[in-house]
């Protein structure tokens, strides 16, 4: 009887968020301060959603790693940021052959969309410039979506990319508001909401995400939630600390897999229709549970993120298909 009561409040959910009705905070509070042996049953709600917009399609992305360290940031979760002490690779920005080649090689892991991301506050008018090359290469010679990451955008740098054939550009949330101060102090949460918006303006898609496990509340992370909703970010990729050894965060601990899945699920019923990406850190925090964040999550980065390592891509490539879901090419 308790199982099935509780069945019928996550499916509730899932009706309200099919219906276009936001959970209360109250409610989604509850999702992620349910008991560990309702997991499954939040899963088949978040799925019924997923099922709904998605099927059992997943789309996969590919990031290069196009200018690495040198950033003057100082963002705590960062291995390439200024206050980190981690020993990273350091280069400016990648020319345009080997930006094109990086599209050749998310080709070859069936990703339909390619990212290009870049440490610093933003992009210098030659780092644009190098960028802008080589996505109209790439827009000319493979169909692949484009996906860029640069920092904070001026207006006229925002309608270039735009105009090159950027399909769409990230600019994460990372975490709450009230947050916010005690992960970065060189920019604010409201410049990367302004970032956003100038995306939006621009005919760019814009993609905002967050990073789960830096200190915030389980009420914060219903706020980040209910801030990309608000935002309409049209992805939103679920990063779970990967607590690197030279960062300010090193000593966090991991999310527990139980724990990321709720936070897959809560997201998917706040933002039903939006694609919902498990990100950076899948590999350590969900561990031997990542086939389930697919019964919430519609996509995946494939191979390796910046500077940690993901797993081989046959392996993501064998998930999908033990789950009799299917690959979305060419898939933004």
């Amino acid at each position: 009887m308790e199982t099935n009561m509780a069945n019928t409040k996550w499916q509730f959910f899932a009706a309200k968020a099919l219906s276009g009705q936001r959970l209360t905070l109250e409610e989604g509070l509850s999702v992620l301060e349910a008991d560990n042996d309702e997991v499954l049953l939040i899963m088949n709600a978040a799925f019924t959603v997923r099922r709904h917009f998605y099927g059992k399609k997943v789309k996969l992305n590919m990031i290069i790693n196009a200018k690495s360290g040198l950033c003057p940031e100082d963002c705590g979760y960062c291995s390439q940021s200024i206050v980190s002490t981690a020993p990273v690779s350091k280069y400016t920005m990648l020319d345009k052959e080997t930006l094109v080649a990086g599209a050749r090689e998310a080709m070859a892991r069936k990703a339909g969309t390619y990212c290009i991301v870049a440490a610093g506050k933003g992009p210098t008018e030659k780092e644009l410039n190098q960028v802008v090359d080589a996505v109209k290469e790439i827009r000319e010679t493979m169909p692949l979506k484009i996906c860029a990451c640069l920092g904070i955008l001026k207006e006229d740098q925002a309608e270039r990319l735009a105009e090159a054939g950027v399909h769409r550009y990230n600019h994460n949330l990372n975490t709450s508001k009230a947050n916010y101060p005690s992960i970065t102090t060189t920019h604010t949460y409201d410049q990367r909401v302004e970032t956003v918006e100038k995306v939006k303006m621009h005919g760019m898609s814009p993609c905002s995400g967050v990073i789960i496990g830096m200190g915030e509340t389980h009420q914060e992370i219903v706020e980040m939630a209910f801030a990309l909703r608000e935002l309409d970010a049209d992805s939103i990729p679920i990063n779970f600390l990967n607590a690197i050894p030279g960062t300010p965060l090193e000593h966090a601990g991991r999310t527990s897999s139980m724990k990321a899945l709720k936070v897959l699920a809560l997201f998917r019923l706040v933002c039903p229709s939006k694609e919902i990406r498990v990100a950076g850190g899948r590999e350590v925090n969900l561990r031997t549970l990542q086939p389930l964040s697919l019964y919430a999550a519609n996509s995946l980065f494939v191979g390796d993120y910046l500077t940690t390592a993901g797993q081989e891509v046959s392996a993501d490539h064998q998930i999908i298909e033990d789950l009799g879901f299917e690959i979305e090419l060419n898939a933004l």
